[in-house]
Formats: C-alpha cells, sequence, structure tokens
C-alpha cells in the first residue's frame, strides 16, 4: 500500500488538478442511463467523477489509497457546493457491503480481483460504469500505464460482467480531444 499511496499522493499533490476538474466523458455522456441513488466511486482520485455524480443527486462514496487526492476531492465538492462522503482506503483490502449501491463507477482503474466485490455490491437493478484501457493502447504510445495486467483483453468486460444486462457497451481506439486511446466502455445492470 505504501508505495502505491506515495506515488498518487505525488501526482496529485500539485495544486492544479492531474486530470481536471471536469467529469469522465463517458459518464457525463451517459448520466441519463443511471439509476439515482447511492453511489460508489472506486480509485476516485481528486474526485471529479464522485462531484459531478453528487451534482446529478447521487449520494457519493469516494474511495481512493491517496490522501492528497481525496483532499482536493473534499474541495472540489465544496467549490462545486456539494458533498461526498470520502474514505481512504487500499482498495486490495477494500469491503464493498453486500447490496449497498445503486451505482458503482469505476473508469480507468483495473484491478481484477474487485469485480466480484463490485458486482455484490450492487442492489439488483443497480449499475456498474466501467471504463478502462485495452491491451492494444501500449502501441499508442499516449500515456497510461505500463504493465500488462493493467490492461483489458478484447470483450473481457463482458466476461467480468457476464449475467448482467449490459445497457452499453463498445470497445476500440477512440479520439479524445488530441490524444487516442484504446478502451473498453460498459455500462451494464445487475438483474
Amino acid at each position: 500500500m505504501k508505495a502505491d499511496q506515495k506515488k498518487w499522493d505525488k501526482r496529485f499533490g500539485r495544486k492544479e488538478f492531474a486530470l481536471g476538474k471536469e467529469p469522465n466523458p463517458f459518464l457525463k455522456n451517459h448520466i441519463h442511463l443511471l439509476p439515482k441513488g447511492r453511489a460508489l466511486d472506486v480509485a476516485t482520485g481528486e474526485g471529479r467523477n464522485a462531484v459531478f455524480l453528487a451534482q446529478n443527486g447521487f449520494e457519493v462514496d469516494a474511495v481512493d489509497i491517496s490522501e492528497k487526492g481525496l483532499k482536493k476531492a473534499r474541495k472540489l465538492a465544496r467549490e462545486k457546493g456539494v458533498k461526498i462522503n470520502t474514505f481512504l482506503v487500499d482498495l486490495d483490502q477494500f469491503r464493498i457491503e453486500k447490496d449497498r449501491y445503486d451505482l458503482i463507477v469505476n473508469l480507468y482503474f483495473l484491478k481484477r480481483r474487485l469485480i466480484p466485490k463490485i458486482r455484490n455490491g450492487l442492489k439488483k437493478g443497480g449499475m456498474v460504469v466501467f471504463e478502462t484501457y485495452l491491451l492494444e493502447h501500449r502501441t499508442l504510445a499516449t500515456g497510461g500505464p505500463k504493465q500488462a495486467k493493467y490492461f483489458l483483453k478484447p470483450n473481457e468486460p463482458l466476461r467480468l460482467f457476464k449475467n448482467f444486462r449490459i445497457q452499453f457497451y463498445r470497445e476500440g481506439t477512440f479520439r479524445e480531444g488530441r490524444r487516442r486511446k484504446a478502451v473498453a466502455s460498459l455500462i451494464a445492470e445487475k438483474i
């Protein structure tokens, strides 16, 4: 935990927001599909997605390993006039309470051992929003993780969330601003 915490505290310790204050475009573009209620933002970082969810009527729990990131998340929430609940956690040890959430958001963080906990933590009818890099992203040389374990294989999210009702799925190489990225994006409902 200490090495990961140190790495992310360093990234989020700067004055500016490392990823900006605007929410993830995939989440923003699909907010209308998501059931209102209690939400969990996994690996929230500086909280841009958690704050966006709170602005859209969700009661949000935001979890991350970086205290500096969580501090900025709380600051951003105050700035936007909303409340989020922040929790400093090591996601290797984190336990998601069974049937607790209407929505779980997991964006650009891949820890496969966490997937069963996410599945279990959703209420029936609850939804997961999941987006991260595909293996071929490494060939684009546009940033992102280095180790293969942090990349999805083709159609892997469909397997990870089998027995869920798939509301939206795409994978491939997309342009976001000036940057190209190879990602898989999924919205799925627990049935």
